[in-house]
């Protein structure tokens, strides 16, 4: 008995519920009916404005942070100590050819240039030498010349008072002749031998000179066969194997490529419409796809003079500086969403754009107050993608429509 009570409580307390609901719901669907759908408003908010240029580019190597890196000589390549990923520091070996010829060629150079230097020094050893012996008998002849002189004048003296005979006069005469000529050959030969010193060490240090650039030219033939990497980076490309055989003509041989991945930027596309926009210094962001919620800062750090015509669309590429860091997260190619800033303004007054509506040549709004809909005329400044900066005509909390009005709640 008492079971049956209370099951019939539950039942008359689940159709008063029952009865609650629908008398709500018959409400609600009556009051929408008279009221109308409910129009679609927003707010007038204080924002951050910015005027920006979007654009489209890809992270590229600095000038200079991508290097091809190839051979200057012919040959057999012998080792190969580089592969794609590898990183590698500025003057570390990354191939070597073959070169037991330019070895030889390099010992070959050296021996001419010790002949060369055993030459010079001959000549400063004997020279000086030869020298002195024409200086010493230059000395003898002249004290013959000497000697003669004496007796040629005692002679003559003699020979001019009548006591010595014309024959002793001739003797003496000619005794001084030779002597005097003897000692004019002293003289040029001391004037040669030393010429001929002077002579012989300009010749002989152009040899060593000559052996000295021999060497130096062989050695640097020899070190161009030990290739090694022109500045830091991580290998990019390999396109040549071991074992191979290049040949080095007017192009050289490219055996690796290494990019430096710290130096990277950013060349973006900007139309001709807003390239008169942007000048160098202005800040910018961008993002990649690789990481579409992280934002990389950078400005504009050059802009290319010359055009890029793709399909008859005329763009300009722009240089953006990456400002932030980001080692070991972009890499060359990657597509950059460019968004150069041009100004900023803060605590803006700002409605969405399509809440302004277009009326007898004036910028007309339709604010929302209490259960009325007013028309109200605007006056607006920057905007920014969807919103628009409102000068005058709304204050700051008032509501908006969003839809085209076409009346007005609360009138016929």
């Amino acid at each position: 008995m008492i079971r049956s009570r209370r099951r019939l409580v539950s039942l008359l307390i689940l159709a008063l519920c029952g009865g609650v609901a629908l008398v709500f719901w018959l409400w609600h669907v009556r009051g929408r009916e008279n009221n109308g759908p409910q129009p679609v408003t927003a707010r007038a908010w204080r924002r951050t404005f910015s005027s920006t240029v979007l654009a489209t580019g890809a992270v590229k190597p600095q000038v200079g942070a991508e290097v091809r890196v190839g051979a200057r000589l012919s040959g057999k390549v012998e080792r190969l100590l580089a592969n794609i990923g590898d990183m590698v520091k500025k003057g570390q070996i990354i191939a070597e050819l073959e070169k037991k010829d330019l070895e030889a060629v390099v010992a070959q150079r050296r021996a001419e240039l010790r002949t060369a230097e055993a030459k010079l020094s001959a000549v400063k050893t004997i020279r000086p030498k030869e020298i002195e012996k024409a200086e010493a008998d230059l000395a003898q002849r002249e004290a013959t010349a000497v000697l003669t002189r004496s007796e040629f004048d005692r002679e003559d003296a003699l020979w001019k008072k009548g006591l010595a005979s014309a024959e002793l006069w001739d003797q003496a005469k000619e005794r001084l002749s030779v002597a005097e000529a003897q000692l004019a050959s002293a003289r040029k030969s001391v004037e040669l031998t030393r010429t001929q010193f002077t002579e012989d060490m300009k010749q002989a240090t152009a040899e060593v000179d000559r052996a000295k650039a021999a060497v130096l030219n062989a050695e640097v033939e020899l070190s161009y066969a030990t290739i090694t990497a022109p500045i830091s980076g991580v290998i990019g490309s390999v396109s040549t194997q071991e074992g191979e055989t290049v040949a080095a003509g007017l192009n050289a041989p490219t055996f690796v490529t290494i990019v430096d991945l710290g130096r990277l930027q950013v060349d973006t596309f900007v139309d001709e419409v807003d390239i008169g926009k942007i000048a160098v210094g202005q800040k910018a962001v961008f993002a990649v796809d690789a990481f579409p919620s992280r934002e990389f800062a950078g400005k504009v750090k050059a802009i290319y003079p010359r055009a890029v015509i793709q399909e008859n669309v005329v763009n300009y590429d722009v240089v953006v500086e990456i400002t932030n860091p980001y080692e070991g997260l972009l890499r060359p190619e990657m597509t950059a969403s460019v968004s150069i800033v041009q100004d900023r303004r803060e605590n803006v007054l700002a409605i969405p754009a399509k809440a302004i509506k277009r009326s007898q040549g004036k910028n007309v709004v339709y604010v929302v107050s209490k259960d009325r809909v007013e028309p109200c005329e605007i006056k607006v400044g920057w905007k920014d993608n969807q919103w628009v900066e409102v000068v005058s005509g709304v204050e700051e909390g008032q509501e908006v429509l969003l839809e085209e009005q076409t009346s007005t709640p609360g009138q016929p």
